[in-house]
């Protein structure tokens, strides 16, 4: 493990569910500064193979375990010219660097079954960039027996503090929520879709791989009765936390089976503002019935990028809804920095597994080390 110093350059990379591209930050760690300040940002789009291979890997098919680890060096492949990209515009160099923190791509979470899959490639990582990786950060708090996820909750709390009650609410291609008060532990807990189900209807309907700041969305109308079965047929949003989701349930299928139910034709467009209000709706009846006390919440992730759908958050949580950038931290940079920590952890042997957030039986160091 290298030696403690008072500054100390990481990478944080993040390619998340909705498979759009790789994000990187290079943030330095400084022992009196509370935050860690960001020098960089960079992201790379997911080429179009690589996207369609992951997804397919989503399910069971054939061949998987050749196709898996040739996608997860590929995957470092791209990893690495992002950190190229970051040590460029940082005007730094590998060997000034502390370590890489790498999430990897969620193909398979299932942590009832005792395990999670985030393809990656670390030891080829380490070899291309010549720095240390940090990864696997989810198998060590899966194996005391908790969720794995989500993982951000401790990086929040030691971001924004807990001087108030805040929920810092992150909007990747799944919703999670992380609950701050001044009285309480730091918990948190995967709400259900956010970007997953709209990135899926608008990709088949419009050719986009997003729907660009919700626009189309926001030229359709929620169909309140689709809204409700979308609801009520779902048992995982009964679900207490800890708990947790991905594409192993919400997914094109999960999608198609709700619409086929449903049995009332309604316009691409409705389906698109229903799908909007159900990650609106799921988000605010977590907030309500786990953090009530909450006076502001702080969105992050792409999501945060779609003005309607915070708009709707808003009318529904009744109380602020900011964004991260009111805080100086890009939306899409959020979670490559909340990688970048979880590797300052695990380097400074910091327990970032949460029990009161992933259900654990005890705190744990998360991640396992690549040397360069």
């Amino acid at each position: 493990m290298p030696p403690v110093q008072d500054t100390q350059f990481f990478i944080g990379l993040m390619s998340g569910t909705s498979t759009d591209g790789a994000d990187g930050v290079i943030a330095a760690f400084s022992a009196n500064k509370k935050r860690p300040e960001v020098l960089a940002q960079a992201s790379l789009p997911m080429p179009p193979a690589l996207k369609t291979l992951f997804l397919e890997l989503n399910a069971t098919g054939h061949n998987e375990l050749e196709k898996s680890c040739l996608a997860a060096n590929e995957l470092a492949h791209l990893y690495a010219r992002v950190c190229q990209l970051l040590l460029s515009r940082a005007g730094l160099a590998p060997e000034q660097v502390t370590a890489i923190g790498a999430h990897g791509q969620t193909v398979r979470h299932r942590p009832d079954l005792g395990y999670t899959i985030q393809l990656n490639s670390p030891a080829l990582l380490a070899e291309l960039g010549q720095i240390a990786v940090v990864s696997d950060f989810r198998s060590r708090d899966v194996a005391a027996g908790g969720q794995g996820a989500p993982l951000v909750p401790a990086f929040h709390e030691a971001l924004f503090g807990t001087q108030k009650p805040l929920t810092v609410l992150n909007l990747g291609g799944m919703a999670n929520i992380s609950i701050l008060h001044p009285e309480k532990e730091v918990s948190g807990f995967d709400t259900g879709p956010a970007n997953v189900l709209m990135d899926l209807w608008c990709k088949q309907h419009t050719g986009q791989e997003f729907d660009q700041n919700g626009q189309w969305g926001k030229s359709g109308t929620v169909n309140e009765a689709l809204l409700h079965f979308m609801l009520s047929t779902e048992p995982w949003f009964r679900q207490p936390p800890p708990k947790s989701t991905g594409r192993d349930l919400f997914n094109q299928q999960w999608l198609n089976s709700m619409l086929s139910a449903f049995d009332h034709e309604v316009a691409p467009q409705d389906i698109q503002a229903t799908l909007r209000a159900l990650t609106a709706q799921t988000i605010s009846d977590a907030i309500h019935a786990y953090a009530p006390e909450t006076r502001e919440v702080i969105a992050c992730g792409g999501g945060a990028l779609n003005s309607r759908l915070l708009r709707e958050l808003a009318e529904r949580v009744n109380c602020p809804v900011s964004s991260c950038e009111d805080y100086g931290i890009a939306c899409q940079s959020m979670e490559a920095l909340a990688f970048a920590w979880l590797a300052w952890a695990h380097c400074h042997r910091h327990p970032a597994g949460t029990p009161s957030v992933s259900g654990a039986r005890h705190k744990t160091i998360l991640g396992a080390y690549y040397p360069a």
